[in-house]
Parts: C-alpha cells; sequence; structure tokens
C-alpha cells in the first residue's frame, strides 16, 4: 500500500523508493514491486542507458486502486477517534 501511495504522487526510481521506506530492505522492495508489476498495478519501464535506469509508475489499475486506500486510510482515523472516546 505504501508503493502504492508513493506512486501515486510520482514515477520514481528504485533508489527514490528505497530512500522513503528506509526500513524496508532491499530484497523485500523489489519482491513487492515484482508482485505489484505481476498484478498490473505498477509500471516498470526500463531504459537502456549506461548505467540502466529503471523507474516504476502505477498504471492505471493501480491509480484507480488509490481511492481504496483513500476510504481506508479515512476508516482508520475514525475507527481510532472511536477507541479514544471509549
Amino acid at each position: 500500500m505504501v508503493i502504492i501511495y508513493f506512486l501515486y504522487h510520482e514515477t520514481l526510481r528504485f533508489s527514490q523508493l528505497k530512500r522513503k521506506m528506509p526500513q524496508v530492505t532491499e530484497a523485500n522492495l523489489t519482491k513487492e514491486l515484482r508482485m505489484l508489476e505481476q498484478y498490473g498495478l505498477v509500471h516498470r519501464e526500463i531504459y537502456r542507458e549506461v548505467p540502466p535506469r529503471v523507474e516504476y509508475s502505477l498504471t492505471e489499475i493501480g491509480r484507480k486502486f488509490v481511492p481504496v486506500l483513500e476510504a481506508l486510510e479515512q476508516w482508520a482515523i475514525e475507527y481510532e477517534q472511536e477507541r479514544k472516546m471509549l
């Protein structure tokens, strides 16, 4: 979910994503990106340069998932507020 959140705002290279999520290992970030790519939520663009450049962005279906994340965030905020009142 965090990867989708970051890619919703901009196209990012692997190193940029890694800097935004320092607690995540490179191996786990790679695994998650590949899984999101398999599901069709993330697009991986490889540029044939030296050194090679790879950028990640959301696909159209990935962008359509963002409102689901926003609704989940709103629910979590309301849930926390209700718990504080108990």
